[in-house]
C-alpha cells in the first residue's frame, strides 16, 4: 500500500455541527448549545482550555441562532447597540480583565441584548470569579450566568480530535499513527494541536509519511 505523504495545503477549519465529535467529555457543552433556546436568563457561559471546541461550538451555536460573533478584546472600538441588536457571541472574555472600556463594553452589550430579548453566549478559558475582572456590576453578571465546561478529552474525544486537526490539514496518517499517539501524547487540545502542527512540519521538511516511525521521533523531540 503506498504511504500518505504530507503536502504545504492551506488549514481549511471545518466549524460545522456535524464535524464536532461528541464525548463525555463535552456532552453537557453540546447538549446546552443545542438547546439554548432554554438558557436560564437567555444567557451562558462556555470554559474551557484552548483547542478544546469553544469556538467550534460557538459557530456551531451562531448558525442555529442567527448570532454575531465578537472577539472581547474588540468590544471597546465595537457599535454595542448593533452587536446587542440580536443574538451575540463573545470569545475570550477572560482576555478584557484590566481593560476599563472593554469591560464596560461587555456589561452595557449583556444588560442591552437580554433587555431587547436576544440570547448571549460568553467563552473563557476558565470561571468568570478567575477573570480577574475589575468592574463589580460585570463581575456580578458573570457570576450569575449559569456556565457549562468543556473536560479534558478521554481516549474517544482525543482520537476524534487528532482526526481532525490532520483533516483540517488534508493529510491523512498512516493507520497506526494515532492509536500511537493517543497513549503517549499529554492530554490535552494544545498538545494535540502541537503534536499534529510538528508531524506536519517534520514530514514536510523531511519528505516523510506520517507514521509510527515519525510519531515516536516528534513525540521525542517536543519531549525534549
Amino acid at each position: 500500500m503506498a504511504q500518505q505523504l504530507s503536502f504545504d495545503l492551506p488549514v481549511r477549519q471545518a466549524l460545522g455541527r456535524e464535524d464536532f465529535f461528541v464525548s463525555p467529555a463535552n456532552a453537557a457543552a453540546v447538549g446546552m448549545i443545542e438547546g439554548w433556546q432554554g438558557w436560564a436568563a437567555r444567557k451562558l457561559v462556555l470554559t474551557g482550555p484552548a483547542g478544546s471546541g469553544k469556538t467550534h461550538l460557538v459557530h456551531v451555536w451562531a448558525a442555529l441562532s442567527d448570532a454575531k460573533i465578537v472577539a472581547a478584546q474588540a468590544l471597546s472600538e465595537a457599535d454595542i447597540p448593533a452587536l446587542a441588536s440580536g443574538n451575540i457571541a463573545v470569545e475570550d472574555a477572560q482576555t478584557l480583565a484590566g481593560d476599563r472600556d472593554a469591560e464596560e463594553a461587555l456589561f452595557h452589550l449583556h444588560n442591552l441584548a437580554l433587555a431587547e430579548g436576544h440570547a448571549l453566549l460568553i467563552t473563557a478559558s476558565k470561571p468568570a470569579q478567575h477573570w480577574g475582572v475589575h468592574l463589580p456590576d460585570l463581575t456580578s453578571r458573570m457570576q450569575g450566568t449559569a456556565m457549562v465546561a468543556l473536560e479534558a478529552p478521554d481516549d474517544t474525544l482525543l482520537t476524534a480530535v487528532l482526526m481532525k486537526l490532520f483533516a483540517d490539514r488534508q493529510i491523512f496518517p498512516a493507520p497506526e499513527t494515532i492509536p500511537y499517539l493517543i497513549p503517549r501524547m499529554p492530554r490535552s487540545f494544545a498538545a494535540a494541536r502541537a503534536v499534529v502542527t510538528a508531524l506536519d512540519e517534520a514530514a514536510l521538511e523531511h519528505g516523510r509519511p506520517i507514521n509510527r516511525t515519525l510519531a515516536r521521533q516528534v513525540l521525542d523531540k517536543l519531549a525534549v
